[in-house]
């Protein structure tokens, strides 16, 4: 099978003891392609540099995390637009709005993501978004944007049917992770109602480990077990969903 894990933070501290050998595993199980999301100006550096390193496999995206705005949220705007300005990346992202951890600057979180918005629709590139606790406040923005040039992932997608539907009516795919092989992750009310063409893989890695590993350091290794769950619940086989999940990454990142 032939896999791309559509979003992972493999250039994360977790992996500076064994980055190497994670990508080699990952390789091993049939993962080619590892896109990668920024957080902010901290992240940069090191995702670039494993971008070098695992040429061709490791892909970055240019954005700014919502956990990551605060009152000073423009002068990290600045940074992202400078380098999307400068050379390619994949996509705008990851950005979005975060309500779970802290609501105090919801408006610059909505500013932030408008902004990124506008970038995605500049340099013609998907937009890839975070939504935790906070799908309908993310879908309002991009519903208003939308003027059908936009395109993207909800990433970590774990709402209803009806979240589902709306996410297809933006022409929008839907990023399925670990969360798929949680007992009480709720997508198994949803899954088999969605279609193969609507959804990529993820694994988030270092978070939110599928089952049998939750609760430990996830890698990109274990985006096969994604796969069969999500093979199950869809009463798909197996490399159906690998064939198709993997042309819709690689149909929406050009690079």
């Amino acid at each position: 099978m032939n896999l791309v894990d559509s979003h992972a933070h493999i250039y994360s501290e977790k992996f500076d003891a064994d980055r190497a050998k994670a990508m080699e595993r990952a390789q091993e199980q049939g993962v080619s392609k590892v896109y990668m999301p920024n957080i902010d100006h901290t992240s940069i550096d090191a995702m670039l540099e494993a971008e070098e390193k695992y040429k061709g496999a490791c892909l970055p995206m240019m954005g700014l995390h919502p956990t990551s705005v605060d009152k000073d949220f423009e002068r990290e705007l600045y940074l992202v637009e400078e380098w999307l300005g400068k050379r390619p990346f994949a996509a705008v992202g990851e950005c979005g709005i975060d309500l779970y951890w802290d609501k105090t600057f919801l408006p610059q979180q909505q500013e932030a993501l408008k902004v990124q918005v506008e970038l995605a629709r500049k340099y013609k590139l998907p937009i890839v978004l975070h939504t935790r606790d906070s799908f309908n406040e993310t879908y309002e923005i991009i519903a208003a944007a939308q003027d059908g040039s936009l395109k993207g992932i909800f990433h970590c997608f774990s709402g209803t049917v009806e979240e589902a539907e709306k996410v297809k009516e933006l022409g929008f795919l839907m990023g399925i992770g670990g969360v798929a092989t949680f007992k009480n992750g709720g997508l198994d009310k949803v899954l088999p109602y969605v279609q193969l063409e609507d959804l990529v893989l993820e694994t988030d890695c270092p978070y939110l480990a599928p089952t049998p590993h939750r609760g430990k350091r996830n890698e990109p290794v274990y985006l096969p077990l994604i796969a069969q769950r999500v093979a199950e619940l869809m009463q798909r086989p197996v490399e159906e969903v690998a064939e198709k999940t993997t042309a819709n990454a690689l149909n929406l990142f050009k690079l």
